[in-house]
């Protein structure tokens, strides 16, 4: 498939752009910065230029298959937003309809995360806006008619509690899930391409 990875320096983005070069994919890794993308192959082609530059996005996404994001805080800790947004609307133009978004607080159904709680409150201030930030992420993407998968990284796999994606990771006599590395989050994003189980819906995965 013909993949355009928004995000491509992120932590988890880097690692979705390497397992989807070595899945026989072919990668349009989109970034501010190229120097920050180590990997060079012959199927990874790479676009430099701002998020929210109108063009440069469309040029990236222009004759893919599907789009995958995992925005970092970027420069001003809130572009995540904005930048989603600047995506789901340069699909729209140009007609690509997949698009998998990455989410990291646990925003939506994933409100009521004990994990999330104890970080909100131990920071206050410090995360209000960043919360803020990723609920607005989600409802720009369900928003949008283009067909969408949110993965949700959630402290707990008990279902009910967070209706979390359960993964088979092991879990603790509390149902605390032991901590996934950022590969198996990107793996599963790269999971959803061909499974369409969860489209229009927001798994969680353990974090």
């Amino acid at each position: 498939m013909k993949l355009a990875v928004f995000g491509a320096t992120s932590t988890v983005g880097r690692l979705v752009v390497a397992q989807a070069i070595e899945e026989g994919h072919e990668v349009t890794a989109f970034t501010r910065n190229a120097a920050g993308l180590a990997q060079r192959h012959e199927r990874l082609h790479i676009v430099e230029g701002d998020v929210l530059d109108t063009n440069s996005v469309g040029r990236a996404i222009v004759g893919q298959d599907a789009v995958l994001i995992s925005l970092g805080a970027g420069r001003k800790g809130v572009v995540r937003a904005e930048g989603t947004l600047a995506v789901l609307e340069a699909m729209g133009r140009t007609g690509v309809k997949r698009v998998i978004v990455q989410t990291t607080l646990g925003a939506g159904e994933s409100r009521g995360n004990l994990n999330f709680v104890w970080k909100y409150l131990m920071f206050g201030m410090l995360l209000r806006q960043a919360y803020a930030d990723h609920v607005q992420q989600e409802a720009y993407v369900r928003a949008s008619d283009l067909d969408w998968t949110i993965v949700r990284p959630s402290a707990f796999t008990d279902g009910p509690r967070t209706r979390a994606f359960r993964r088979g990771f092991p879990a603790d006599e509390r149902g605390l899930a032991l901590k996934i590395s950022r590969a198996d989050i990107a793996d599963f994003m790269l999971e959803q391409l061909n499974d369409t189980t969860y489209l229009h819906q927001a798994p969680g995965i353990s974090n």
